[in-house]
């Protein structure tokens, strides 16, 4: 009786909102106006501020700190509006502080706004005065101008509650990390402004909607993070599972329940629980040229394990991408096809390998097919002759059959179906079935108190979550996660630390020649880390251990080499030994039972 009465009030909310013009629009802009003025005020208080800054004046450095971080929480009242609506006007504000490659042209970003003041600010304020002048000048014009962003806008209810959701994304992901302000540590309190405003924006939506948890647990998300401003020492588990995922599921189900479901924005999938879902995004947007199926799944699978893919007979992808290892090999570098000769790079692990918009460790391939394809005829790898090969398993009864199915006219059989099958395989490979996944799904002894607190230091103080974003632990970036994060770490030739050399693989910069490139590589997941060491493209790194040390150290650049363009911060953590090793629990409670 009830669930009828429930599917009832729900279509009767759904007609009544189908039958508005609009719920919300007018109501979040109007907000948006407001606190754009309140944003220009605060921007021109710290351009004082800035003008003010006196090196031998210790007060007027922290005051300049304090009128920054103001600018940036009255920033996080429009963020969600601007970053949704009119993404390019929010790059001059929020850009990351480093040089931005915008790819496939390579045209250069140069690093402004309010994170580049940040950096600048904490380097060397004295120095960087006229520069940040500049930038605040620039930032001062531009909040100015925001309200004109209005002229002629037109958005729908759909549209305004979609950027609610990527919003609350970026505040699990980010906010809560302190991505866009490391140095001032003020991400607790510019999650709470963030939630408060989503708050307000939701209030005409509320009011249509029989989803009144939501109301509560934006109350409860505030307050908890109104209690706890210490950054370095926050619960971010308890947040995450008690009070955010929570509210994410309630807002979903409301925007479902009321018909107002749009997918303008990223590559999450509605549809799934949460952020911390297996189905957390949708997969078509990694396929390649064939959509997966048993068939071809199967086939893949096979053709895994395929030592004639190689020239000699010798070697497959499982040679280097073993099942038992966690799909990698253990070796620094993989053997090559000839003997005694190993190819240039370390074999990360394949799980979950299929997330990504690049692949290879330069990011030179955008697909799996393309990856594979490479890999087989590559003459260090496998060397193979794929072509002559698929014409022969075809006429073998194993492949007959799986080959029949996916292309029943023999004469138009090519390598093609090779690199589709076994990438579609690849796809399979992503199991989320860990210590950590367990506890996300509501089992709270998976996880021990270390475990707990390593991923509380993962995704705050040690900056680690800064670069392997969650839910995958890699460089999928949030919250829409449409691009892959390459960085620059300084990477040293082999893990002796007093001694330490630049490794001289160029990375990045081989396929893309550009200078900001240079020793640029993918951010893998670290999904398995602990069962998949040794570490990083050149594999100098033989221990969780040693790699902990390399980044309390602050990479390359904090081991005094000399990398220009380096994007780890070269700022040592200060990591105690109880703390590295609590976030080396943490990365064991990520290893997958396959």
């Amino acid at each position: 009786m009830w669930k009828a009465f429930a599917l009832c009030f729900a279509l009767v909310l759904l007609v009544a909102a189908s039958g508005q013009q609009e719920i919300g629009v007018a109501h979040c802009t109007d907000l948006f106006r407001e606190d754009a003025r309140a944003f220009a005020t605060s921007v021109k208080e710290m351009r004082i501020a800035m003008e003010q800054i006196d090196s031998t004046n210790a007060e007027s450095i922290a005051n300049a700190k304090e009128k920054l971080k103001h600018a940036r929480l009255t920033y996080k009242r429009i963020a969600f509006f601007l970053d949704y609506f009119f993404f390019t006007s929010s790059r001059v504000f929020n850009r990351p502080p480093k040089t931005e490659i915008e790819e496939p042209h390579l045209e250069y970003a140069e690093p402004m706004g309010l994170q580049y003041l940040e950096a600048l600010l904490f380097d060397n304020p004295g120095g960087h005065k006229t520069e940040m002048l500049q930038q605040c000048k620039f930032l001062e014009i531009s909040a100015q101008d925001l309200p004109a962003l209005l002229y002629n806008f037109k958005a729908t209810d759909a549209q305004v509650l979609e950027s609610v959701r990527i919003e609350l994304v970026r505040v699990m992901t980010l906010s809560i990390t302190g991505f866009d302000a490391p140095l001032l540590k003020s991400g607790l309190t510019e999650a709470l402004v963030s939630l408060q405003t989503l708050h307000s924006a939701l209030n005409p939506y509320l009011k249509h909607s029989d989803e009144g948890t939501i109301e509560k647990l934006l109350v409860s998300c505030e307050m908890h993070l109104a209690r706890e401003t210490d950054f370095d020492h926050f619960d971010r588990l308890l947040f995450l599972t008690s009070y955010a995922l929570p509210l994410q599921e309630s807002v979903g189900r409301m925007i479902s329940e009321m018909g107002l479901e749009v997918h303008e924005k990223g590559i999450l999938n509605y549809n799934a629980k949460n952020i911390f879902s297996p189905d957390a995004f949708t997969k078509a947007a990694f396929y390649g040229n064939e959509k997966p199926g048993p068939a071809l799944n199967e086939l893949g699978e096979k053709l895994f394990f395929e030592t004639r893919l190689s020239s000699n007979g010798t070697r497959s992808c499982a040679s280097c991408h073993n099942p038992a290892l966690h799909f990698t090999d253990g070796l620094s570098k993989s053997i090559g096809i000839r003997p005694g000769e190993t190819v240039r790079r370390n074999a990360p692990s394949l799980l979950y390998s299929s997330f990504q918009h690049a692949q290879f460790w330069d990011g030179r391939a955008r697909t799996l097919e393309e990856q594979i394809r490479t890999v087989i005829h590559d003459s260090l790898e496998m060397n193979g002759k794929p072509t002559e090969l698929i014409r022969k398993l075809a006429k073998e009864r194993p492949y007959r059959r799986l080959i029949r199915k996916l292309s029943p006219k023999p004469r138009s059989l090519n390598d093609t179906i090779i690199y589709n099958a076994i990438a579609a395989y690849v796809r399979t490979l992503a199991p989320f079935n860990s210590d950590f996944d367990r506890y996300m799904t509501g089992d709270k002894a998976a996880l021990t108190d270390h475990q707990v607190n390593g991923f509380n230091l993962f995704m705050g103080k040690a900056q680690c979550g800064t670069c392997h974003f969650a839910p995958l632990f890699n460089g999928l970036i949030p919250p829409t996660y449409s691009l892959t994060e390459f960085e620059i770490l300084g990477t040293i030739a082999s893990d002796d630390l007093l001694h330490p050399k630049a490794d001289p693989d160029q990375g990045r910069f081989e396929a893309r020649p550009t200078p900001y490139f240079r020793g640029a590589f993918k951010t893998p997941t670290v999904r398995n880390a602990a069962v998949t060491a040794p570490y990083m493209h050149n594999g100098a790194f033989g221990s969780l251990e040693k790699l902990m040390e390399f980044y309390d150290k602050g990479g390359g650049a904090g081991l005094g080499l000399d990398i220009p363009c380096q994007t780890l911060p070269a700022v040592p953590l200060n990591l105690s030994d109880e703390e590295k090793s609590d976030i080396i629990a943490f990365l064991h409670s990520l290893t997958d039972r396959l």
